[in-house]
């Protein structure tokens, strides 16, 4: 069973900002494609009341086990579904839904997955190094620093985590690893420490921060999944459905802004293209043209939400008139 500290232990990130931009009110039906512990979906639930529902989507089992004991209350309104949320296409055509009033993903981790030593991902933990979100996964992070080539580690490195000593870093990780293999959290976190000169290591931040993150999104092929999600994202919101995303890496948010972006413009064309082929109209616009970032209040209260990025698009309406009618 849960218990009640467990149930209030995830603080969601910008979660006003949310409701508000989502437009959340009775009736309306919402995904929620990073579910975790429960906390927009709750938000998002009281909102629509009385007569609102929400798909709440996880790949994490782990998380739709808090959800589903802290939404409990809502249950009628509620349906959760192990799955990841590049396949929202598919969990919606098994529910027989065709479309949607609107959608959010939040990028970031849950509280509980990073407090919960057994899970790996934390480097001020001692534990196992996994970083599966999906534990059904064969490939834990201890498999990638234990058995991929020194370029390779870089690479990953430098790709996911922007880390300048990407190159000392797997050098160290290969010489540590031939000696005993990198099992730990804490061990791999020694071992990045030691790779970066002693008056280069970042003072705000843990040296192995962005290594962490990196074999993070490659674990679990973040990108990747998000990139899939993008692709067919507008086909599952009704016209005029809106979509949310909070990120919290800069290759994640670089994504989304290019997206929806794209969306936004008259022509989507090839630049060499010499005939327009998407006839000239946006899919989509930009409600918020800048992201919308977490208040200094939010950060001092909750700081893992320092980093938050929350981006929003509209799905462009079938008639001009329907545009005209619409309430911001």
């Amino acid at each position: 069973m849960v218990s009640v500290l467990q149930q209030q232990e995830h603080k969601p990130v910008l979660l006003h900002e949310v409701i508000r931009y989502l437009r959340c009110t009775p009736g309306k039906l919402f995904v929620d494609g990073t579910v975790g512990g429960g906390g927009h979906a709750r938000a998002i639930l009281e909102k629509t009341a009385p007569d609102g529902r929400l798909i709440g989507i996880d790949w994490d089992e782990e998380a739709l086990v808090k959800a589903r004991f802290n939404l409990q209350s809502y249950e009628e309104r509620l349906v959760l579904v192990r799955e990841n949320f590049a396949l929202i296409g598919s969990v919606l055509a098994r529910l027989h839904i065709l479309a949607v009033d609107g959608i959010l993903l939040d990028l970031g981790l849950s509280s509980f997955q990073v407090d919960e030593a057994e899970r790996g991902f934390s480097f001020n933990l001692a534990g196992p190094l996994d970083m599966r979100m999906d534990t059904r996964e064969k490939s834990t992070a201890a498999h990638l620093v234990n058995t991929l080539s020194e370029d390779r580690l870089a690479e990953i490195i430098w790709n996911f985590g922007e880390e300048r000593w990407h190159r000392r870093i797997a050098r160290n990780i290969v010489r540590a690893r031939a000696e005993e293999p990198i099992e730990t959290t804490d061990r791999l976190a020694e071992v990045v420490y030691r790779a970066i000169p002693a008056g280069k290591r970042p003072r705000q931040r843990h040296p192995a921060t962005r290594t962490f993150q990196a074999l993070r999104l490659a674990v679990n092929r973040e990108l990747d999944h998000l990139q899939t999600f993008l692709q067919g994202a507008l086909d599952w919101l009704k016209p005029g459905g809106r979509l949310a995303i909070i990120s919290f890496h800069s290759l994640e948010d670089r994504s989304v802004k290019q997206t929806f972006a794209n969306w936004a413009r008259s022509c989507r064309c090839p630049a060499r293209s010499p005939i327009c082929q998407c006839e000239g109209k946006p899919l989509a616009r930009l409600v918020n043209k800048k992201p919308v970032v977490p208040s200094e209040s939010e950060i001092k209260a909750n700081p893992r939400a320092r980093s938050g990025r929350l981006r929003v698009v509209e799905k462009q309406k079938l008639h001009e008139q329907e545009e005209k009618k619409e309430v911001n």
